[in-house]
């Protein structure tokens, strides 16, 4: 009797679920399979974060998300990025004025763009600024205990990655 009542729960609960519309996993767009991610543009004097952060972008797409990456030519969608601003601030100076601990900040424009109709299926800035530093990717790095500004790019790229995939899930 305690076990067919517990069936019973059972099966009602995964009619429930199933039938209220969840989901496990990423809600992503039903038409699109394929997505071609070019080096992002990038205007700043800093060597190498443009490739750094697309590298960053097509790695998180791989393990993250359903989407194959293909050539522009046959790709479903295509995700152009433009690196709008890169900043590095001092936090904390030595007695000798020299850098104790720094702060990396990049900020980003993404264009997600369905290839087949030219609409645009998502758009976002990731900028710098003091009331938006939460939405760029922002790094702390001390070189006094062996951080590097090589380091501190690869997190900054890292993390603004992450957020730009985070795009490329379906709206509810």
């Amino acid at each position: 009797m305690f076990r067919r009542t517990l069936n019973s729960i059972l099966v009602f609960s995964i009619v429930a679920i199933a039938g209220c519309g969840y989901t496990l996993g990423t809600q992503t767009l039903h038409d699109v399979r394929t997505v071609h991610v070019p080096v992002f543009k990038s205007e700043s004097f800093r060597r190498n974060l443009d490739y750094l952060l697309t590298e960053a972008v097509q790695r998180e797409i791989r393990t993250r998300t359903p989407y194959r990456l293909e050539d522009a030519d046959i790709a479903d969608t295509i995700l152009k990025g433009k690196i709008v601003e890169i900043r590095k601030s001092v936090l904390s100076e030595t007695r000798y004025d020299d850098p104790r601990e720094l702060q990396l900040m990049v900020g980003a424009e993404v264009t997600w763009v369905d290839r087949r109709s030219g609409q645009i299926l998502h758009q976002q800035t990731f900028p710098i600024g003091p009331e938006l530093t939460q939405q760029a990717s922002n790094v702390s790095f001390a070189p006094e205990v062996g951080h590097s500004l090589a380091t501190a790019q690869q997190e900054a790229a890292t993390r603004l990655a992450a957020r730009i995939v985070d795009l490329m899930e379906a709206p509810w």
